[in-house]
């Protein structure tokens, strides 16, 4: 085997214009979120410190990739964004020590936990209301474990139409990567290509002051994570 000279690497190209970025997983057999698992985030909601991880599951149905459309529907007034740094599994794990855990992770990628706020606090559970088609949006890519030094100091960004919303870093995380692949791993089996969306930083739309900002159709919401790449989306119908 030899490596490909740069006549054939130009040849393989492809102008970014004729090509159409997909999910990096479409399929995942699990898709886990967290909940409350940035201290900024907590301090914004008045809330306490969870003292174990908060989780809440979302379809692979909900799976979107880049430039794909975030569909509102037209009875969700209160439409919300949420950056994270997500979590992809390599291999099979149960009761995972910390130890380990890095071991377990294949790579991570950008995450978009969207939420549709009205459903979600009129239900006083999670599920339904982040669980709608394209309410999942990953990518641009996986960035693989060993590219990435320390996945618990990476900063966070979102900008909705081109103004910051989110600005943070991991290290504001109350559980940490691998404390939560150790964590998951007691409660249920962990399998390849799994994703575990870690949670979400300070200023999410129905936090902001002096009013929410909830998103609409035709805006932007551009996920960026250090490392990794900008996952952008458009609210549509």
């Amino acid at each position: 085997m030899k490596e490909a000279d740069d006549k054939d690497k130009t040849e393989a190209l492809v102008p970014i214009r004729n090509a159409r970025p997909l999910a990096p997983l479409v399929h995942p057999p699990k898709i886990v979120c967290l909940g409350l698992n940035y201290r900024d985030h907590i301090a914004e909601q008045n809330a306490a410190t969870p003292d174990d991880l908060v989780i809440f599951m979302k379809p692979r149905t909900a799976v979107i990739g880049p430039d794909d459309i975030i569909v509102k529907p037209p009875f969700v007034s209160k439409l919300d964004y949420e950056a994270e740094l997500a979590v992809v599994i390599s291999k099979k794990g149960k009761n995972i020590s910390l130890e380990e855990a890095k071991q377990h992770i294949f790579g991570y990628t950008c995450f978009n936990d969207v939420s549709a706020r009205d459903i979600q606090f009129k239900d006083k559970q999670w599920t339904r209301g982040k669980s709608f088609d394209t309410f999942a949006p990953i990518g641009p890519c996986i960035t693989t474990a060993d590219q990435i030094d320390d996945p618990n100091n990476l900063w966070v960004r979102t900008c909705v139409n081109g103004a910051t919303r989110q600005d943070s870093t991991t290290r504001n995380m109350v559980f940490n990567v691998y404390e939560i692949v150790h964590r998951l791993s007691q409660v249920m089996t962990l399998e390849p290509c799994d994703v575990i969306a870690t949670g979400t930083p300070a200023g999410v739309g129905f936090a902001m002051k002096p009013e929410p900002q909830f998103l609409a159709i035709g805006d932007v919401v551009e996920i960026e994570i250090e490392n990794i790449g900008l996952l952008r989306n458009r609210i549509g119908l």
